[in-house]
Parts: structure tokens; sequence; C-alpha cells
């Protein structure tokens, strides 16, 4: 008690000063006041200046000193700065009452807005460890493809209501436990307001419990327009940044909701796959002559094949008395069929084909652009860039491998095709 009227002695000591010269009382009571407070104000100022500079230094040493970077994320978060501002807080909670010992309203009110900013101050201080753990958690690699942004967003979310429910509770003076009872009766509204948020926390677990997607997955989002790499995953979105270096935002609960490709097994698998056709004109197709034959044993990579096949097609003519004044009778060799034999021996000799994966050259139901000839096949190297090559190096020599066969590719006429066929038949005619 007699520290306090010692420290009241001290604080009034300018207003009794101002009384002896004649100054009016309540004048020398507010003049007291401002200069109790300004002073005051730039202790704080100064004592918080020292701190930061005090508690930022050191912990830049200490952490120069370890091997761990979690505390370095603390420094870029401002967790040292936020530290420091704790004694200037003291120092304002303890010396107050003393210097508005006459002035209760004004010390209720540097009172309660101090409370409060010692509320936000807290929800600071959760907020940089979470954006450190958030930060550090990303350096590991054990961590790098899983959705943490989501899940440090909830957290910031649940401490950030804690603190509204606290400053609530200091406003109106109830208790936090009334607010949240106010709050579970308004639980409808908030479900509507925080919908989004709600469905892509869900979201976001389902993602990192299954596996859907991770950060760095390549993906195919028709719906929203996104190709390319999946370079974050939030709460509410996750960003993909497309091969032509523009971004897309998918909500979150859409990768449970809706259909879209995961490139990730090609990549993660030995080969890519090469699927294309094209389209054989339907009449150009016939049965092979011995000439023809000849012709094509000149063609190195089928000529063994030809050989064997045709023994055991002239073999089988023999023996079952076949006709063979019609190329229709028997066992015949066709030049579609030896086209495709000769593609099939082309992948398995291309040095970019993997060998240890599906080759299959196939047959599809004819259309009225001709008779489709699928190449399926799986190249070695996965990048975009050369799987493009692989495949263009594939069908340039398959296309110009057609003619030797005496097939044709199906190519729909375009305008210059109808401005020579009328012209001839107009010279005809």
């Amino acid at each position: 008690m007699k520290e306090f009227m010692d420290f009241k002695d001290i604080s009034c000591l300018l207003e009794n000063y101002f009384l002896q010269i004649g100054m009016d009382p309540v004048m020398a009571s507010y003049l007291n006041l401002f200069i109790n407070i300004a002073l005051l104000v730039l202790l704080i100022y100064l004592i918080n200046y020292v701190l930061r500079r005090f508690v930022i230094e050191s912990f830049k040493a200490f952490t120069n000193r370890t091997k761990t970077t979690f505390d370095d994320f603390l420094i870029k978060s401002n967790f040292p700065r936020y530290i420091a501002q704790i004694v200037p807080i003291v120092l304002v909670y303890y010396t107050a009452p003393y210097i508005l010992v006459d002035h209760l309203y004004s010390l209720k009110v540097v009172l309660f807005v101090l409370n409060i900013y010692v509320i936000i101050l807290i929800v600071w201080i959760f907020r940089s460890l979470l954006r450190t753990t958030k930060n550090y958690l990303k350096t590991r690699e054990e961590f790098h493809d899983k959705p943490i942004d989501s899940y440090i967003q909830v957290l910031m979310i649940i401490i950030w209501v804690i603190g509204l429910m606290f400053i609530f509770s200091e406003m109106t003076g109830k208790s936090v436990i009334s607010f949240a009872i106010s709050l579970g009766a308004a639980s409808a509204i908030l479900l509507l307001i925080f919908k989004d948020t709600i469905l892509g926390f869900v979201a976001s677990i389902q993602v990192s419990v299954n596996d859907i997607v991770r950060i760095g997955d390549w993906i195919t989002f028709s719906k929203f327009g996104a190709d390319g790499t999946v370079t974050e995953i939030n709460l509410a979105t996750v960003k993909v940044q497309n091969f032509d270096n523009t971004y897309t935002n998918i909500p979150t609960y859409s990768l449970i909701s809706d259909s879209f490709q995961n490139w990730r097994g090609m990549q993660e698998s030995p080969g890519r796959r090469i699927k294309r056709a094209i389209f054989i004109k339907q009449n150009s197709v016939k049965f092979l002559n011995t000439d023809e034959l000849e012709g094509l044993k000149k063609i190195s990579l089928i000529a063994p094949y030809l050989n064997h096949r045709q023994k055991e097609i002239d073999g089988y003519n023999k023996n079952n008395n076949v006709d063979k004044t019609l190329p229709i009778n028997g066992r015949n060799q066709t030049n579609l069929g030896v086209f495709r034999k000769y593609i099939d021996s082309y992948l398995h000799e291309h040095s970019a084909v993997h060998k240890e994966m599906y080759i299959i050259v196939r047959h599809q139901a004819p259309t009225p652009q001709g008779i489709p000839l699928e190449i399926l096949c799986f190249s070695r190297d996965k990048r975009w860039e050369n799987f493009e090559y692989i495949s263009a190096d594939i069908f340039d020599h398959i296309i110009s491998a057609v003619p030797y066969f005496n097939l044709q590719l199906f190519e729909a006429p375009s305008g210059d095709d109808l401005r020579n066929y009328l012209a001839s038949e107009f010279q005809e005619n």
C-alpha cells in the first residue's frame, strides 16, 4: 500500500507543481495525465525497440548455431517480434492503474483495449507458429506432396474463431461458454456461410487419405480447362499451372465430386502409351500375287516372315488341292496383312519403343473413312517433348511406307480435288 502511495505521489508530482503555480485544478490534472501518458508511451516504445532488437538478434545468433531450419522460419514469420511485445504489455498493465488512478473511466478503456490487443497478439503468435510449421514441413521430403496448406488453414480458422469468442466475451462481459451456446444456435447460418470451407476441408482429407492428387501431379480437368501440374492444394482451391504457363484454380471438393484425369500412373510406369490410327482405303486392300510377294521380300524387316508364311500357305493349299486359278480360293496373303506385320516388326526394332510393354497393331471396325489400323505401343521416354518427337517419327515412317504395299490412305477431298475433278469433267464434255 505504501508503494502504491509512493508511486501515486510520483505520478502526481507535476500536478502538484502546476497547482503551486496557480493553475486550475482540472487543467492541472489533465495536463499531468497527458504528460504521464506521453512519458509512458515513449518508455514503452524504447523498451519495445530495445527488446525487439535484442530478441531478434538473439534468435538470429541462435539459429546460426543450429542445424534445423525450423527456427529460421520462426524469424521469417515474425515470431520473435511478437514475443518481444509481451514485456511492454505487462508494463502498461501494471503501470496504468497508478497513472489513471483518478480517471477510472479512462483506466477501464485502456485495460479493455489492452485485453483485446493481448487476445489478438496471442492469435498472431499461434499464426506465426502455424506458418513456421507449414514452411518447415514443406522442406521435408515426406510431406512434399501432402496438402499441408489445407490443414494449416483449418487450424487458423479454429484459432481465429476462439480469438473472436474471447473478444466477444471481453466486449459484452459474457462468458465464452455463453458465446459458444449462441454460436451453436446460429450453426445453420454458419454452415451456409462456411459451406465451401467445410466442403474443402472434407475434400482435402479425402484427397490426402485416398492419395487422389499430390502436389506435382499432372492432371487434366476438362470441366475447368485445366491441363498441367498441381502446384498448390489449399482448403478451398487446387492451383494448377497449365502448360501454357497460365493458372487454373479448381474447387477442392470438385476433385471428389467430378471426374478428372491424373497422369501420375503414366509418370510412374516404365513407358508412356502411343495410341493412334491411320485409315486405309478399303478398295486398296487385295490379295498378293507371286510377283508382288517377290517385290516385298526386298524389304528386310519382313523378308523372313514372308518366306516362312508363304511356305506354310503353299503347303496348306497343296495338301488340300486348292484351285489357285482364282486368288480367293484357299489361303492367301494380303497387302494389308503384310503391312500390319511390317509395322509390328518396325516397332519391335525401334530403339525408343519399350519392348517389355504392349506392342499391338490391330484392325478396328470399318468406318466411312476406311479401315482404322491402330498402333498401340509405349515409348521409353515419358517427357512430353520427347514423347511427341518419338510418336511423330514412328508415324512419319509408317505413312511413308504405305505406298510400298500398294495401299492408300483415306483423305477427305479438298477444294483443289473438287476443282480438278470438275475441270476434267468439263474437258471431257
